[in-house]
């Protein structure tokens, strides 16, 4: 068996439900000089860790003529630095017997390291080594550029319904910088300088920016002094300040059709909905699970099964620092119109809106929130990345033990309440996905 395998068990074996018997999670938490502010959460039970650092820099801190510059860092962090070869952060990490990754959103960056608790130090020195001595130079810059090329490809340009996400929030934002996707503009990208790059390095990836989180099989106080070792030396950076604008409230309906490469039209709802950690966020969030989350949902089983419209439905919410979307999508039967299922999907959605969900519905929902909740964080992965969320977007870390009051809290009249007051054709994008072929016959005629 090699070491990924070896780990993979070992974080199996590992996995802690930290809310059986009502225990919580324990951290300690503190900040460097330099502004870096730090997580540590330990649990002996397995001898693996999570070491994660998560910058406050999504797609939203771009220029609008420079979007995709927060994703494509998420790549070109991993070239190198003065002290690690182009290439070798995953080589160091796969030696070790752990794997490694990142992600970004439209609010942050997150990289992160699993492995076994005796390379601590290692998942150390590579973080550090990203946020003081990361190689942005030409020969990455070009190599990444290609790398973003074929992703954006492969995802988006060639994947049926590839384009929903950026097609959708194109649609729906008019002045806030979530109208661009993480992806971003290749012409942007090309655009870019050295210079360029350079520059939103030192702006962004700075340790006053950051929030490093730990979980796993550590010791608190040999955890702090490696990090004082190989953080405390970082300098701080300017403030960032993040972009503080606010979309004005929609008064009409956004309707649009987009062609693409596919076999089946497709129907998207989008209604905007206030920001995550609101009041409102957390009954909508409810909702759409109500209305399209799992086999047995509203849409599910009276769109896909009963009147067999569609083949696929679904709804979530696409919660975000300033603002979010809750989006409902049909992908309609073969020989049905988006226009039937498009009514369809507002039936459903109108008797959340008339009509006060059972007793034993809402249990049914409290139960799968709990659950879902308690799936989060129940691994060390899972922990850390938590931990740092709820410090980068409410302030407040301990909430990875009570943001479960905030969605039990909500009531069946909440749900309707909210439903009335967000589920409103002026509040929504609607937009038809239709076969590219349509398009061609149509302006054939």
């Amino acid at each position: 068996m090699n070491k990924k395998a070896v780990l993979s068990s070992i974080m199996l074996a590992g996995t802690v439900f930290a809310y059986a018997g009502g225990n919580k999670i324990k951290f300690k938490e503190y900040d460097l000089d330099n502004g870096l502010h730090v997580i540590l959460h330990e649990d002996n039970s397995s001898p693996v860790v999570a070491v994660t650092v998560m910058y406050h820099v999504g797609s939203k801190n771009e220029e609008t003529n420079r979007t995709g510059m927060a994703h494509f860092f998420e790549h070109l962090l991993f070239e190198g630095s003065e002290n690690i070869g182009r290439g070798e952060y995953d080589t160091y990490v796969e030696n070790a017997g752990g794997t490694l990754n990142a992600n970004t959103t439209q609010d942050r960056t997150f990289y992160y390291e699993l492995l076994p608790s005796n390379q601590l130090e290692l998942g150390l020195w590579l973080e550090s080594e990203r946020m003081l001595h990361a190689k942005v130079e030409s020969i990455g810059i070009e190599t990444q550029r290609e790398v973003v090329k074929e992703e954006k490809r492969q995802r988006v340009d060639n994947t049926p319904y590839g384009s929903i996400i950026s097609e959708t929030f194109s649609h729906a934002f008019t002045v806030h910088p979530y109208r661009w996707a993480p992806i971003g503009s290749m012409e942007d990208l090309n655009a870019a300088s050295d210079e360029d790059f350079m520059a939103f390095y030192k702006k962004f990836y700075i340790p006053n920016n950051a929030v490093l989180s730990i979980a796993g099989d550590i010791d608190i106080k040999e955890t702090m002094a490696l990090i004082e070792k190989y953080f405390s030396g970082i300098p701080r950076g300017e403030e960032v300040v993040q972009p503080s604008v606010t979309e004005p409230a929609k008064t009409a309906e956004v309707r649009d059709v987009i062609y693409d490469n596919i076999q089946l039209p497709a129907v998207i709802q989008a209604y905007h909905m206030p920001k995550e950690g609101t009041e409102d966020y957390y009954a909508l969030s409810m909702l759409s699970t109500i209305l399209a989350d799992g086999e047995s949902s509203r849409m599910t089983k009276a769109i896909v099964n009963d009147k067999q419209l569609a083949v696929a439905a679904g709804a979530f919410a696409y919660a975000l620092e300033d603002a979010g979307l809750a989006i409902a999508f049909g992908i309609a039967n073969q020989g049905v119109t988006p226009e039937d299922l498009e009514a369809a999907m507002n039936e459903e959605i109108e008797k959340v809106k008339t009509e006060l969900i059972s007793e034993k519905e809402f249990q049914k929902l409290q139960n799968k929130t709990e659950n879902d909740f308690i799936t989060a964080n129940s691994t060390m992965a899972g922990i850390a990345e938590s931990l740092a969320n709820y410090h980068m977007y409410y302030g407040d870390a301990n909430l990875v033990n009570t943001e479960i009051k905030r969605y039990m809290k909500v009531t069946r009249e909440d749900l309707m309440r909210v439903a009335k007051k967000y589920l409103t054709p002026e509040n929504r994008v609607v937009l038809y996905y239709l076969a590219q072929t349509e398009e061609d016959n149509a302006s054939n005629q």
